[in-house]
């Protein structure tokens, strides 16, 4: 294990749990990012967050060196998130630490993420290879005109009401993601401002939820058999938010080259790039063009 700039070793990765949610809001601020509590809050009970104390005394008592969050999605898929180093424990080796304990917690599995710049030779060094870009775009959405699909009769949008709509949407999901992801999908009820199903007319065909952060409402995820659904969705997610949106999508697709646009032409300012990176052999198993935008960054 590293040490830290006195030469004390820090102590082992640990698991971390809901009790440690002021922690993880303490780290995140610590380098400059919103606290994300409720997102904080969310990781902790439905994936696997690890975590360093720091070793130091004085006001890094009680606190957190480093932190990272493993997700799994069924034996082969894996996401890693919130990958986190305090800014006085930085490049003292913590950081890869974390990294190395959470890809053997992965075992086999194809684990990715959402890597900054910053992070990026990082991740490479370890193994992980470019798959894609993310572009984010946000502000306040600008509701214009519906469109051809307000006008489909066998196309529309209603929240999602009860156990039936909730079978129905892990069913879309698995089918587009190629992995069971109802540990997480189930707390969207609870978690989400908005959860919306996609009717068409062969029965629920999609589904999208919008949830609020600290800067803003996140669109994700989005699923949707099209482009058109899919703006459909957003838009109906989007428009009655009052404040900023965000909304992260690929902005490369060459079978939806539209939504950036779209989503410009909406109000949405293009506000940053990551890279989509992956850890093993990536042959995802779903219908990925049907995966519109994650749950969030931290949950690729």
């Amino acid at each position: 294990m590293p040490t830290d700039r006195h030469g004390t070793p820090f102590p082992p990765v640990r698991r971390l749990g809901p009790q440690d949610l002021k922690r993880c809001v303490a780290l995140s601020v610590d380098r400059g990012w919103s606290p994300e509590k409720r997102k904080w809050a969310l990781l902790l009970e439905a994936a696997e967050a690890f975590g360093v104390d720091a070793p130091d005394g004085g006001r890094g008592s009680g606190a957190l060196a480093g932190a990272v969050v493993l997700t799994r999605y069924g034996a082969d898929l894996a996401s890693v998130g919130m990958m986190l180093v305090a800014a006085r424990h930085g490049r003292r080796g913590l950081g890869r630490a974390l990294m190395t304990h959470v890809l053997a917690e992965a075992g086999d599995a194809t684990v990715t993420l959402f890597a900054t710049d910053l992070g990026k030779p990082l991740y490479e060094r370890l193994g992980f290879r470019a798959i894609r870009r993310n572009a984010t775009f946000t502000g306040p959405f600008q509701a214009g005109p519906r469109g051809p699909a307000s006008d489909n009769s066998k196309m529309r949008t209603r929240p999602a009401v009860d156990d039936a709509d909730m079978a129905a949407i892990l069913e879309v999901d698995k089918a587009a993601f190629g992995a069971d992801r109802s540990h997480l999908l189930t707390r969207l009820p609870a978690f989400a401002e908005q959860l919306l199903v996609l009717e068409t007319g062969d029965g629920v065909s999609g589904f999208a939820a919008a949830w609020r952060n600290d800067t803003a409402t996140v669109i994700g995820p989005v699923v949707a058999p099209g482009g058109t659904a899919a703006r459909l969705l957003i838009a109906d997610l989007a428009t009655p938010v009052r404040g900023r949106v965000r909304l992260d999508v690929d902005p490369d697709r060459a079978d939806r080259p539209e939504l950036p646009a779209w989503a410009v032409r909406h109000g949405l300012d293009p506000s940053g790039v990551t890279t989509v990176m992956a850890h093993g052999d990536r042959n995802p198993p779903g219908d990925q063009a049907r995966l519109f935008t994650p749950v969030s960054v931290a949950l690729a």
